[in-house]
């Protein structure tokens, strides 16, 4: 028997698990890690709870906020509760439903390609946003995209991580693989109570690679944290 598709694991998982029927964990499986686990408990996180890349993006927010792949709603509810004005948005129907169960006073169903007459002041993308972009083809377009979205002085706060230590042998030589255009171009597949996606494309950058790009679409990228593991928060805006 095949497989039986669900194209919105994480949003039946987090419907689970607001209305008390947390049994397990979403199972991942990437093609530069193997098996791994997603902690559903850690998708609604307090802001104590969350990684200081986390906490230092949403202390940086300003004005009006874009919520980029809410996801559970955690980053918007802290800032709804420091009475900022938030627009929570996420292609995950589940994930917004329970944004909404949760409090969430603007979540909405919508694909971030589809907002062109909106304007903000601090656009926030967190865990791994670049990964929205799905291939370093397209980070360009996506984030030519986001600064169309950008009031005059206003801010992108992204993170991402340089995952070229999962290729890093015992003697600290790299092997990267050959058949990839970049090794940080990941294909992720989710599983959940017996049920599966469809093949995801994300994307995680270095840096380096996330400052080149933007300077790409005219955008200027400055560090403002770094994690604990090769992964940091950067802050893109508008050349004067």
């Amino acid at each position: 028997m095949g497989k039986i598709i669900n194209n919105d694991i994480i949003g039946t998982a987090l419907l689970d698990y607001h209305s008390g029927n947390y049994t397990e964990n979403i199972n991942t499986h990437s093609s530069i890690a193997g098996k791994d686990e997603m902690e559903l408990p850690w998708l609604f996180r307090t802001f104590h709870e969350m990684p200081v890349i986390e906490q230092t993006a949403l202390q940086l927010c300003k004005g009006s906020v874009l919520d980029l792949g809410c996801g559970a709603g955690s980053h918007t509810l802290y800032l709804q509760n420091k009475d900022f004005e938030v627009k929570a948005i996420d292609i995950s129907k589940g994930a917004i439903e329970t944004c909404i169960h949760r409090g969430v006073k603007n979540a909405k169903i919508q694909n971030i390609w589809d907002i062109d007459n909106e304007k903000f002041d601090t656009i926030l993308a967190l865990m791994n946003g670049v990964g929205i972009s799905e291939t370093l083809d397209n980070l360009t377009a996506f984030l030519n995209h986001l600064k169309t979205l950008l009031n005059k002085n206003g801010q992108i706060l992204i993170d991402s991580s340089d995952v070229i230590y999962m290729y890093q042998g015992k003697n600290g030589e790299h092997h990267l693989p050959k058949n990839k255009n970049y090794y940080g171009e990941v294909l992720f597949e989710l599983t959940y109570k017996n049920k599966c996606s469809k093949p995801l494309n994300w994307l995680f950058v270095s840096f380096d690679i996330l400052k080149l790009y933007a300077n790409e679409a005219d955008l200027q990228c400055e560090l403002i944290k770094e994690g604990y593991h090769y992964d940091y928060l950067a802050k893109l805006t508008l050349l004067k």
